[in-house]
């Protein structure tokens, strides 16, 4: 069996867009086809995705008829422990692809995700605008018990995916890429300390996004961030869901106006612009960034390999 894919990098995040050699799987719309893959495909996700063909820090994407005509495709985002709502830093991954595959030019596009329907806007220069699902605060300054780190104070957002936004204080390790692996032990306590009190998102949703602030390093950039991703990996660009989170904490709070361009920096250096406009009480939040495709691959799976479907 053979798979076809393309890589890219979007500020350093990795996106694996699957564009051949997968069936589709069934269902009318993008949500019905996420249900479907969830259900019956992991085998293709892991393969895909986990070692020793990819790893903990690769995204997936599988290109899928959209239900809605007006859109340029479907796409199901996909992480090595399961699928994603939706996906910033993997969207604008798949409008290079796209572009590099030569199925849309420069202008503006819709792509249909299990989440709803985002508009994107592809540059000439190749920087993507992608307008997101709506935002929304979920709950200001939740507070959490940790074991190490005492009480942990947080907003709980949707951007797409469901964050824990922290500002950094004294007791929190500096957001520095020497200091990640200080982070991720912080960030994977407060997911744990979430989950076993019982904190959640709107529904009972599973809160599975952490994301700490501090002060940037780059200059001209709003604030410094490290997030903590499912699957116990942590994002090397600036997270699109988790910077459209963090803009829908801000209005919430009255410390940004409509229009008002929001600069995040990652733990790597690269950053994120975006703004939000307000419809009614809706947020509807705008980030840009540029991919770089790095491979066109051929994922072969050999029925005699005992790591065919991945290192699970």
């Amino acid at each position: 069996m053979q798979i076809e894919v393309i890589d890219s990098h979007t500020g350093g995040e990795p996106t694996r867009v699957v564009v051949g050699g997968w069936d589709i799987p069934q269902g009318a719309t993008c949500a019905e086809k996420r249900d479907d893959l969830r259900k019956n495909q992991t085998h293709l996700r892991t393969a895909v995705i986990l070692e020793p063909r990819g790893s903990d820090v690769v995204v997936g994407a599988l290109l899928v008829p959209p239900s809605d005509p007006s859109c340029c495709t479907g796409v199901i985002f996909f992480n090595n422990v399961d699928t994603l709502g939706m996906c910033g830093h993997g969207t604008i991954g798949v409008v290079e692809t796209l572009r590099h595959l030569g199925r849309i030019q420069s202008g503006t596009h819709k792509i249909e995700t299990p989440v709803g329907v985002v508009e994107v806007k592809l540059d000439d220069d190749g920087n993507v605008w992608v307008t997101n699902v709506p935002a929304f605060v979920h709950q200001l300054g939740a507070t959490v018990e940790t074991p190490n780190y005492g009480t942990i104070t947080g907003d709980i957002v949707w951007g797409g995916n469901w964050f824990f936004l922290i500002q950094r204080n004294a007791f929190i390790p500096e957001i520095l890429f020497e200091n990640r692996t200080k982070l991720m032990d912080f960030t994977t306590e407060v997911r744990e300390s979430l989950e076993a009190a019982g904190i959640t998102g709107r529904g009972g949703d599973l809160i599975d996004h952490i994301e700490v602030f501090g002060l940037a390093l780059v200059e001209g950039a709003n604030s410094k961030n490290f997030v903590l991703c499912p699957g116990m990996a942590y994002d090397r660009s600036p997270c699109g869901t988790g910077t459209c989170a963090k803009m829908a904490s801000l209005v919430a709070r009255g410390k940004l106006s409509p229009g008002k361009r929001w600069i995040q920096e990652s733990i790597t250096g690269s950053t994120f612009t975006g703004y939000v406009d307000i419809d009614g009480e809706t947020v509807i939040p705008h980030i840009s960034g540029r991919a770089h495709i790095t491979a066109k691959s051929t994922l072969i799976l050999d029925e005699n390999d005992p790591f065919r479907w991945g290192i699970v």
